[in-house]
């Protein structure tokens, strides 16, 4: 019968402990720029749209020629001239550029809607919209 060796085991090589990693290049924190102060200012934006109608042709015709020989640059901006015939929407949206609405009434045009529309916004937050609108009481 044969006997277990009994004996110790060989002795294991000595393992020289892995080397340590080398240490991370120091990491330079990101450079701190100056802050900038926290924009508050809200700016806003107002648009008025008033939609007239020509009642009165003849009137806004005669108070258009008016205007054209009064303001004759802002008669030049919408292509009239001395000579230029002076068409029916050509006349209202002289007047309408120089007057404001309840003048326009004893010139022949009568205001039919009046629209706002206002928006608001900062830099941090998404605008904010309204819209309001009113029909004027016709009278006769």
């Amino acid at each position: 019968m044969n006997r277990p060796n009994l004996t110790h085991p060989a002795p294991r090589p000595s393992v020289a402990p892995a080397p340590a990693p080398a240490p991370a290049p120091a990491l330079t924190p990101p450079r701190q720029l100056p802050r900038r102060p926290l924009d508050l200012r809200v700016r806003t934006r107002r648009i008025q749209i008033e939609e007239l109608v020509v009642d009165n042709p003849g009137k806004v015709l005669d108070h258009a020629q008016e205007a054209a020989l009064t303001a004759p640059d802002t008669a030049a901006a919408l292509g009239l001239g001395p000579t230029t015939p002076l068409t029916l929407p050509a006349a209202a949206a002289l007047l309408c550029a120089l007057h404001e609405p309840g003048e326009l009434a004893a010139m022949g045009l009568r205001l039919t809607r009046h629209t706002t529309h206002v928006t608001a916004s900062d830099q941090q937050t998404e605008p904010v919209s309204l819209e309001l609108s009113y029909a004027p009481e016709y009278e006769e």
